[in-house]
């Protein structure tokens, strides 16, 4: 009790989530008479890091800095456009598909509602679209950044489960697209029976093949990642690397990359790792205190206690994680959870793989759910909607995602189908 006092007190006093997570640990150990064990931290701490699965993580934040900084984001916005365009509420759909394609390559949720709020909400309001709706699209088709591969919380959620990158992975793309034929379903319904959507705009067949000429080459960088690691070509990690360096090769020869650019976007990958590698590190120490106490083994007779149906069990944690997810960002959430309920998973029988598919999906949804939720933060500067507007009108996306979570933590042959199929 007093470590949970210690941890969401220090939370909700603004103390960054690294030092939370060390400070619970610390608190847990004095509490519990294991104070002789404060020498070992340090090696705890550089342990967690010693994973060549990490290495993946500064490749494929790379990546997105170079997406972000060179354009290709935008190219890949002009690409959805044309393809789906021509339809009633075509500008609503085409948010939805290149969230879909920028979402196999940003991998960041937040970066991802970050840029597409600034393209695309501007663009659908001076179209005719109402902007609380704009808005809405754009943040909740931002959620599919950490589930359609390749995803950093599925590299985060396979080092803190000690799993393989790989089929987590290609797991993610199933219960991707399902979400993305929801969405897209929310869409249709809106402008069905709900204020209706504007009509599309056709484009001119030379400027047409243009885009499409441009723009489909970003969509490369996805394709050779994930066909890589289905053919057993590359690993996670090397798939990255080919990744940046084809992202780096697009940037330069679009002319919208210069040789500046290139020490901000190390700075900002290196930062980013520093502060994703600092939690793994952290939660791992408190992880490790948990488990010389045997907290995990007493979680385990708890939730057994609870319930021995793994279906019943995917549903606590769902909740679980959708109301951490309310207030605490969603990689702190797999680090500090994942570690703990693994043991109750491995008893229960559950797929591994299906259980990480179940976590990425629910912890992003606390990325639009209030108070905290930064996704609707980002979008409401980007776009000036008020808070209650945003939400009202993001309620029917946040419901069939919802929906499409119950649905992938029945049944588990949409997580595990394809890796099965494809690796193995």
């Amino acid at each position: 009790m007093i470590t949970l006092l210690v941890f969401f007190g220090l939370l909700f006093a603004g103390l960054p989530i690294v030092g939370v997570i060390l400070a619970g640990a610390i608190a847990f150990l004095l509490t519990n008479d294991l104070s002789a064990l404060y020498d070992s931290i340090p090696i705890q701490f550089y342990g967690a890091l010693e994973i060549n699965s990490l290495l993946a993580i500064p490749l494929f934040l790379l990546v997105g800095e170079v997406m972000n900084r060179a354009g290709l984001t935008q190219r890949l916005v002009a690409v959805a456009e044309v393809l789906v365009g021509g339809l009633r509420g075509g500008l609503a759909y085409a948010n939805l598909f290149a969230n879909a394609m920028a979402a196999s390559i940003l991998g960041s949720a937040v970066a991802q509602i970050g840029v597409m709020s600034k393209v695309m909400i501007p663009e659908m309001e001076r179209k005719g679209y109402d902007r609380a709706f704009s808005g809405a699209v754009t943040v909740s088709a931002g959620l599919l950044g950490p589930i359609i591969p390749p995803s950093m919380l599925m590299i985060i959620y396979g080092v803190v489960a000690v799993q393989p990158i790989a089929p987590l992975f290609v797991a993610g793309l199933v219960p991707g697209l399902l979400i993305v034929g929801a969405l897209a379903l929310v869409i249709f319904l809106w402008g069905a029976f709900g204020k209706g959507l504007p009509s599309g705009v056709g484009h001119e067949v030379g400027p047409r093949g243009k885009v499409l000429v441009e723009g489909l080459a970003p969509a490369l960088i996805p394709l050779v990642v994930i066909v890589g690691i289905m053919a057993g070509v590359m690993t996670p990690t090397e798939s990255g690397a080919v990744a940046s360096i084809i992202a780096l090769v697009l940037g330069f020869l679009y002319r919208e990359l210069k040789l500046r650019d290139l020490g901000p976007i190390f700075l900002a990958v290196a930062l980013s790792t520093a502060t994703i590698t600092g939690l793994i590190a952290a939660a791992s120490v408190l992880s490790w205190a948990l488990a010389f106490q045997g907290v995990p083994d007493q979680l385990v007779e708890f939730m057994s206690g609870l319930t021995t149906s793994p279906t019943a069990f995917l549903r606590l944690v769902v909740v679980m994680l959708l109301v951490l997810g309310m207030f605490l960002e969603s990689i702190s959430v797999l680090i500090v959870v994942v570690p703990l309920l693994m043991p109750v998973v491995a008893g229960l029988g559950i797929d591994p793989i299906h259980f990480g598919v179940v976590c990425t999906v629910a912890t992003v949804v606390g990325l639009v759910t209030p108070p905290v939720g930064p996704g609707l933060y980002i979008a409401m500067v980007a776009a000036d909607i008020r808070m209650a507007a945003l939400f009202r009108a993001t309620v029917p996306f946040l419901a069939a995602v919802l929906a499409c979570i119950v649905l992938i933590a029945a049944v588990p042959a949409l997580s595990t189908w394809l890796p099965k199929l494809t690796l193995g």
